[in-house]
């Protein structure tokens, strides 16, 4: 047996393998929920009951979503350029940090001048996460998987101290949590009672903003050219250096915005457990999409749909909630080989 590349993918096939390899995931899962006891049907149909069966449920995946866009988004746009940012945990952590001390009263402005404001410090806080690393990477040639990754501890740790020390809530009976942000820093909820925010509808503006720059701009090929083959970019005169730190601060920037929008817009004020591993579940999302802009929405979607409906399954079920963390693994095994087989096809001799 041989993979033999393809000369020519029918358009069809890019279509029907994310679809297929979900699909997959989903029956490579039924032994895991049969395994515990339950119906196979009725646990997937309570799983997607619990994820779109009702105006409730799907406000709530969409809200679970909306960090995923943002972290899933800036990991495709450093993995595009062959950028390895596994840091996204701690430039979530940095925005959300800079959020709380400018938004809890240092700043107290109108809503409209306000929140951009935010916006942009909090991107400005991630950002800066990601300029060491990339300046290390580009003039020593340091891993920035290690540097990345480290950073998200050194910046959970800080958090961790200053919630204990100068922002902690003195209101917050002793729970390790800063004060609320102000009323003119909060993100408006987009339905009455329900905790979905304008957050998600600032993630799909990013979203297709960078599709936009990705096709369209000299800067969106520049990012491609160098993510194929840096030396041919090189080659060719482009400013391969620049164009590292440029993708790099654009990526810990929209994955500080995340920090921005969960603080103002879901939990009101910053804790510990502000993100259970956003910056993570962001890099899955991205290989879902395939690196792509708007591909980040559907997976990052279909991640939260996930996350979320496992919940209900694992209270009406019984199904242990961990199953969803199996399922978005093997879902991302399941893409990996679908890809595999999009542009190879196997030869038997």
């Amino acid at each position: 047996m041989r993979l033999e590349p393809r000369t020519k993918v029918p358009f069809v096939l890019v279509i029907l393998a994310p679809i297929a390899a979900i699909a997959a995931s989903f029956v490579l899962c039924a032994g895991l929920v049969a395994w515990s006891g339950a119906s196979v049907l009725e646990a997937y149909g309570l799983l997607l009951k619990g994820a779109l069966g009702s105006g409730f449920a799907l406000s709530e995946t969409f809200a679970r979503a909306t960090p995923l866009i943002f972290t899933g988004l800036a990991a495709a746009i450093a993995f595009k350029s062959r950028f390895w940012n596994i840091g996204a945990e701690g430039q979530l952590y940095a925005g959300a940090l800079i959020i709380t001390v400018l938004g809890t009263g240092m700043l107290d402005l109108h809503p409209g001048l306000m929140i951009p404001i935010l916006v942009v410090t909090s991107a400005v806080a991630g950002a800066l996460m990601l300029l060491g690393p990339v300046l290390l990477k580009i003039h020593f040639g340091v891993d920035e998987v290690v540097t990345t990754l480290l950073l998200n501890f050194i910046v959970l740790l800080l958090v961790s101290l200053l919630l204990e020390g100068p922002l902690k809530d003195p209101m917050g009976l002793g729970w390790p949590q800063a004060e609320p942000v102000i009323e003119a820093a909060e993100l408006p909820r987009l339905f009455q009672g329900l905790r979905l925010h304008s957050g998600l509808l600032l993630a799909l503006l990013f979203s297709v903003i960078f599709w936009i720059v990705s096709i369209r701009t000299t800067l969106g090929y520049e990012m491609r050219a160098v993510g194929f083959n840096q030396k041919a970019a090189r080659f060719a005169g482009m400013p391969v250096k620049r164009v590292m730190i440029i993708t790099a601060l654009i990526s810990g920037g929209i994955a500080g915005i995340a920090g921005f929008s969960e603080v103002a817009g879901m939990k009101g004020n910053l804790t510990l457990d502000l993100s259970p591993g956003f910056g993570y579940t962001g890099i899955v999302v991205a290989m879902l999409a395939q690196l792509h802009p708007l591909g980040v929405i559907i997976s990052a979607s279909f991640v939260a749909s996930i996350f979320v409906g496992a919940d209900a399954m694992s209270r009406s079920a019984g199904v242990p909630s961990y199953i969803a963390d199996v399922m978005v693994s093997v879902s991302l095994l399941c893409m990996l080989v679908s890809v595999l087989l999009v542009r190879f096809r196997i030869r038997w001799s």
